[in-house]
């Protein structure tokens, strides 16, 4: 969708306008109180489902926009709103506003030797940037946990999803407004042109926090371009390691429920490790699963014998698959010794997002989660538990696969940072 003409001749004074409301707003929602900002939440989950009709007729129409324009799969996927999502949308805000309030709270006071008392405060970030793709319950997502952690927000949704990032963007403001907040504590960008993107990630003076969530492409071009810290993930290629000792039924129901629940997300298994000693049982009827499912296959040498003799097709994987985020109905399959093998294959080719161990071992359960160095490690379950609405964060603002500030799926707390709060009696240092 083309600019408004009033935006492409001004852009850069457009964005800073958004960036400076975005700052004069983040003051009103860091003071709000803790009643005020839930009532926002609890107000724009009832129009959620007031108005659940309205919100999938717009998603409808982005739908199919997107595909006459040719979208690919994994993004329609992540397009496309069920029922069942948009009743998550209402059901994540309202599991937020009943979440305790991150801010203000005090920890860590300790009496120190000189009489002071110190302690940490959480305090919101200020103004979090957030530019994503195709899917439009980021909007909800995102706007829901910034107003709870009494942050303002900038929303760039893809153009992909403009009718309906629009109304979600129109209830957020009514919301906020009903609660006696200020409408431009969540503004989405009025235009698609990717120009905004630039600009959004280089004025550190109204932009504290940038999260992207999209392809590797744009990630890639925001680690270029930006001028304000991040919140990100670049890749998520995950594993799903099946040990000597994994119970056979549930090492099936749970490498399958990894690969093929849905194959458009950053938590989805994107290659197979098994045990050797496991593998003759376990590896054929996986695989005749996956052959249902049209899933193509592409193993090491080992396993592309093993299928081959059971009358499986295999396509021999070569060193990049390993390295390959599908997100498409295709799985590597690498047949290893052992666990030691196993973790060095994800430590080497994993992108530090979300990796899985099936076992009735307990030590090598315990072995797996240490050793591992991912986000999220995970004993008997499927790598798509990785998620902030499943982790209980009621939802996620991002996933991230750095070491600093927040790590794994991004709530409330990765939201806030802390202060220090010292209280006296009167002391002076001497």
């Amino acid at each position: 969708m083309n600019a408004p003409q009033e935006l492409r001749t001004d852009l850069t004074t457009y964005m800073k306008d958004v960036g400076q409301r975005a700052r004069r707003a983040s003051v009103a929602m860091a003071k709000a109180s803790t009643a005020t900002r839930n009532a926002a939440l609890a107000n724009l989950a009832a129009a959620i489902r007031a108005r659940h009709a309205d919100v999938r007729a717009a998603n409808a129409r982005d739908v199919e926009h997107a595909r006459a324009a040719g979208l690919e799969s994994a993004l329609l996927d992540r397009l496309q709103l069920s029922d069942v999502h948009i009743d998550q949308m209402a059901a994540g805000l309202e599991q937020i506003a009943a979440m305790p309030d991150p801010i203000g709270t005090i920890s860590d006071i300790r009496p120190m030797p000189s009489g002071i008392q110190v302690g940490r405060m959480r305090v919101p970030l200020g103004v979090i940037g957030i530019i994503y793709e195709s899917r439009p319950n980021v909007t909800i997502d995102a706007a829901g946990l910034c107003i709870k952690s009494g942050n303002a927000t900038i929303l760039r949704g893809g153009s992909e999803a403009i009718e309906c990032n629009r109304l979600l963007a129109s209830m957020i403001a009514d919301a906020l407004r009903a609660s006696g907040l200020p409408e431009d504590g969540v503004q989405l960008v009025a235009t698609a042109d990717r120009a905004a993107v630039g600009l959004l990630v280089t004025m550190p003076e109204y932009v504290d926090i940038v999260v992207p969530r999209g392809g590797r492409s744009l990630i890639e071009r925001l680690m270029r371009e930006s001028k304000v810290p991040m919140i990100k993930h670049l890749d998520g290629v995950c594993h799903v390691y099946i040990d000597d000792a994994a119970n056979l039924e549930q090492a099936i129901r749970i490498a399958d429920n990894a690969k093929t629940q849905r194959y458009g997300t950053c938590n989805t298994m994107e290659t197979l490790l098994i045990a050797g000693g496991i593998a003759p049982s376990v590896l054929p009827p996986l695989a005749r699963v996956y052959a249902g499912k049209s899933v193509e296959l592409r193993g090491c040498e080992r396993t592309c014998a093993v299928l081959q003799a059971a009358g499986i097709a295999c396509v021999a994987a070569t060193e990049e698959d390993w390295h390959t985020e599908y997100l498409a109905p295709i799985l590597s399959i690498r047949i290893v010794a052992d666990l030691d093998a196993a973790i060095d294959h994800i430590n080497t080719y994993s992108s530090h997002h979300t990796d899985a161990i099936v076992t009735d071992d307990h030590v090598a359960a315990m072995r797996f989660l240490r050793e591992v160095d991912s986000a999220s490690v995970m004993i008997n379950a499927s790598t798509r538990f990785a998620d902030g609405f499943e982790y209980g964060l009621g939802a996620e603002i991002g996933i991230s696969n750095d070491k600093l500030h927040a790590r794994g799926p991004v709530g409330l707390e990765g939201l806030t940072s802390q202060k220090f709060v010292v209280f006296g009696h009167g002391e002076v240092r001497t």
